[in-house]
């Protein structure tokens, strides 16, 4: 049977279909993005004209910082939530028992969770840029919009949403507990962030060149946890909590 993106696609409903349901997560999705972007936005509007470009540079990458975050943590929620979520509601037995393959089931959550985090975490930066242009002093304005700030912003938010919700994925086929999925989740997609931190505040000389080695970086380890998520996806485990074989749906 070969990969169908029609299958993928029905996942990818039934995941939205089940998130709007979740009060928790209809919750997490609306007033999360509103904390990351009210903290960054008040801190550039309290920046003084008077203080060095180099402390305007740090306030900025500050900023932009808590921008990035959003992306790591909304699909930890979700990812989190994907299949532990479904045992906890006794779903995930019927629906492993479907002809579904193991890497469509996958693609089909990981989308589910990529497509609104990428939705929601651009809004809020766009929401981000245009209350800067509006409101902020020009120096304000003209240094966020520089190129390299924008660049790390669009390049790494769906890099690091896409490692967040592999390991959130990973994590939730090992645990029996959707709270301590969650947890662990939210730790495990920290380390890109601190990366991108390093670069925002210079303690990594920002370029074009290492922006995009290190998303390509970043983008290769992705492949690898998707890889490395299908193949610890045991149908046979999840449903009797028995290791199994090697499935031949993977």
């Amino acid at each position: 049977m070969s990969f169908s993106w029609s299958r993928v696609g029905a996942i990818v409903q039934k995941e939205l279909r089940d998130y709007r349901r979740n009060r928790f997560v209809v919750l997490t999705m609306v007033f999360l993005p509103l904390v990351f972007i009210v903290a960054p936005v008040i801190q550039l509007f309290a920046i003084k004209v008077q203080i060095t470009s180099a402390k305007l540079d740090d306030r900025i990458g500050l900023s932009l910082l808590y921008l990035l975050i959003l992306p790591a943590i909304v699909p930890s929620v979700l990812s989190a939530y994907s299949v532990v979520g479904e045992r906890e509601q006794g779903t995930l037995e019927p629906l492993l028992t479907t002809p579904i393959r193991s890497a469509e089931l996958l693609v089909g959550k990981a989308l589910a969770a990529f497509l609104p985090t990428l939705a929601v975490a651009y809004v809020i930066f766009g929401i981000f840029l245009g209350a800067v242009a509006a409101f902020a002093h020009h120096a304000v304005v003209s240094a966020t919009f520089e190129r390299d700030h924008l660049l790390v912003q669009l390049l790494f938010t769906p890099l690091v949403a896409g490692w967040s919700i592999w390991a959130g994925i990973a994590i939730s086929t090992r645990m029996s507990d959707v709270r301590a999925a969650q947890q662990l989740t939210v730790v495990a997609s920290l380390p890109p962030v601190a990366i991108v931190a390093l670069v925002n505040f210079n303690v990594i000389t920002a370029s074009i060149g290492l922006a995009l080695g290190l998303a390509g970086a970043l983008l290769l380890v992705d492949g690898m946890a998707w890889r490395l998520v299908a193949a610890m996806f045991d149908r046979e485990r999840l449903v009797t909590g028995r290791q199994g074989g090697p499935t031949r749906r993977a």
